[in-house]
């Protein structure tokens, strides 16, 4: 069993180091890309069937998207607070260690999640309004925030259990949980909605219902032996420590997370403004832009285990040839996409809500986000590439720029100077802000390890 592991250690390590770049990213991207795609496509689902309600029920999405963020916030930060702790014992050996953390953190998503959900009950509609809900809105908002409220904690805990999976090497399986409630939902939509004439809270049942199906399924892979970890009650830990590692290293997951949040509050309450027209329609525009972001992310990620591998391996010129490849491939997916999206702006949105206020405002804003889309390809890369190699503080800043430094005070100023149009305009120019921000750090970054590369090669012909 033992020369096993050696012969399989050594054939991941030649894999790593010696298989060309640029299959090996593409070979680690697909899966991802896949489920980012399958997931934005129930996201975009979603707005599509409420759309057909009318433009106040499309709006009531673009609000309660805000509202399942913090959710997400929550599984994220458990899921990757523990994940890094997760995967070091199961390198050590220590199985007990990784099942604790694994279980501590499973623990602490679900209460928070349940948590939170009680909060929101218990201030609905203040909380719908601080979101950016007119009174037309909201009453769709509520019926569809009711059933988020109960797939609140089932979805906190999926996203834990979902980053859990992937630190242990099991992104399929991970994959395979998340697609299924993905797919499950699309299906579910209209016939809640229609079939059964549930309407708007026909769409948050489906949600509700897809998200513990998923919850279900993933947690199945925990208790099918497939993975090492367990994430049953009684492995949890009794020590404040554990849960404080936990807050402290997926304190940032949080923060971007937050960010993605805030930002999304702070869209609707300018749309808001300019009625519900506006918010529709930037809410159909940020599902679209999730869509076409997607391919730059799933490419990241790809990317994200050759350059940690080969950085620790001290192959240098391989962590180069990486980020350059992964910037080429995204922008390559990434221009496909957008360029449909630019060409074809006033269909798509009126596919999703055929009312021209919504078309006109949702056209404009989608050909603006397709053209700074192509900057993404820079920044996502580069801050990836720091978080791989454990240059935590360079990748949290650079990841706070798109949605937290720059958005924020241009979504506030913006609409000021140019009204609707300054809304339109918030997110392409802090993109292009963050992709300017991201090329020096890039550049530095690359130019030190081409240094060591040479000095690594200068030092070997002297021995």
């Amino acid at each position: 069993m033992a020369m096993q592991d050696i012969d399989t250690e050594r054939k991941q390590y030649a894999r790593m180091t010696e298989t060309p770049i640029s299959n090996l990213i593409t070979k680690l991207s697909v899966p991802t890309i896949i489920s980012m795609l399958v997931t934005n496509i129930y996201n975009t689902a979603d707005t599509y069937f409420v759309s057909r309600l009318g433009t106040s029920a499309s709006g009531a999405v673009g609000i309660v998207f805000a509202f399942m963020a913090f959710y997400q916030a929550v599984g994220f930060m458990c899921g990757h607070g523990a994940g890094s702790f997760v995967s070091r014992y199961l390198g050590a050996k220590e199985p007990d260690s990784a099942k604790s953390y694994a279980a501590s953190t499973f623990l602490a998503s679900l209460t928070l999640g349940t948590i939170l959900s009680v909060l929101f009950y218990l201030n609905l509609s203040p909380f719908l309004y601080f979101l950016g809900s007119t009174d037309t809105i909201l009453p769709y908002a509520r019926q569809y925030a009711l059933w988020i409220l109960i797939a609140g904690p089932f979805l906190s805990a999926s996203c834990t259990l979902n980053n859990l999976l992937r630190y242990e090497g099991r992104a399929l399986y991970a994959m395979i949980g998340l697609t299924t409630g993905g797919i499950l939902n699309i299906v579910g939509d209209p016939v809640f909605m229609f079939a059964l004439g549930k309407g708007v809270s026909g769409a948050g049942m489906s949600t509700c219902f897809s998200q513990i199906i998923s919850f279900i399924i993933l947690l199945s892979m925990f208790r099918k032996g497939i993975t090492v970890t367990d994430v049953r009650p009684r492995h949890a830990s009794r020590s404040f420590e554990v849960y404080r590692n936990i807050i402290r290293v997926g304190s940032p997951s949080l923060l971007r997370q937050g960010l993605n949040a805030l930002s999304t509050i702070l869209l609707n309450q300018q749309a808001k403004a300019y009625g519900d027209p506006a918010i529709a329609a930037m809410s159909i525009v940020g599902r679209m832009a999730f869509f076409i972001g997607a391919c730059a992310i799933g490419t990241g990620q790809g990317m994200q285990p050759v350059i940690s591998f080969n950085y620790g391996a001290a192959k240098y010129r391989r962590v180069r040839e990486s980020y350059r490849f992964t910037v080429k491939m995204s922008l390559v997916l990434l221009s496909a996409f957008a360029a449909v999206c630019l060409i074809f702006a006033g269909p798509i949105v009126s596919w999703f809500r055929n009312d021209p206020k919504v078309v006109e405002i949702g056209t404009a804003a989608l050909r603006w986000v397709c053209i700074s889309s192509l900057f993404q390809t820079v920044s996502i890369p580069t801050n990836m590439m720091f978080q791989s190699i454990g240059m935590s503080g360079r990748a949290i800043f650079l990841s706070t720029l798109r949605t937290g430094l720059y958005y924020i005070p241009l979504i506030e100023i913006l609409p000021e100077l140019w009204g609707v149009t300054g809304i339109e305009l918030a997110q392409p120019v802090a993109d292009v802000l963050a992709a300017l921000t991201s090329i020096p750090f890039a550049v530095t970054f690359l130019r030190y390890l081409k240094e060591k590369e040479q000095s690594g090669v200068v030092a070997s012909e002297k021995e």
